[in-house]
C-alpha cells in the first residue's frame, strides 16, 4: 500500500460519512419539510434541494457510473477513488444501482492502477 492509497481511503471515508451525515441531519428529519417551506428558509435548505433535485434526476448514480467506466479504461487511481467516493454517496442518496456499478468500477480500477502492472503501465504513458 502506497501513501496515495491512503489518501484515497481517507477521501472515500469522507464522502461517505459526509453524505450519510447530511442525509440524517437534513434530508431525513421531516421538520426540515416545513423549515425549507418557510418564507426565509436557511441556506441549507438550497443544498438539501440540490441533494434531492440531484437524486430524482439521478446525476449521483450517472457520475459515479461515467467515473468508474473511464477510471475502469485508464486504471488511473484517482479516478478510481473518485468512482468509489461517488458510488457510495450515489448508494446513499438512493441512486444505488448506477451508484453500485460505478463504485465496483472505480475500486477494480483502483486496484488495477496499484498493482505493479498498472503502475508500470502508468509510467510508459
Amino acid at each position: 500500500m502506497q501513501r496515495a492509497d491512503g489518501v484515497g481511503i481517507a477521501v472515500v471515508a469522507g464522502w461517505a460519512a459526509a453524505a450519510i451525515l447530511f442525509r440524517e441531519l437534513t434530508i431525513v428529519p421531516r421538520a426540515y419539510v416545513g423549515i425549507c417551506a418557510a418564507a426565509h428558509p436557511p441556506l441549507v435548505c438550497v443544498v438539501r434541494q440540490a441533494v434531492l433535485w440531484a437524486q430524482y434526476e439521478r446525476w449521483f448514480g450517472m457520475a459515479a457510473l461515467l467515473l468508474g467506466v473511464v477510471g475502469f479504461a485508464f486504471a488511473r487511481r484517482s479516478l478510481g477513488v473518485a468512482a468509489l467516493a461517488v458510488g457510495i454517496v450515489a448508494t446513499v442518496n438512493y441512486n444505488g444501482t448506477e451508484g453500485i456499478i460505478g463504485a465496483s468500477l472505480g475500486l477494480w480500477a483502483w486496484l488495477e492502477a496499484a498493482t505493479t502492472k498498472g503502475e508500470t503501465h502508468h509510467a510508459r504513458q
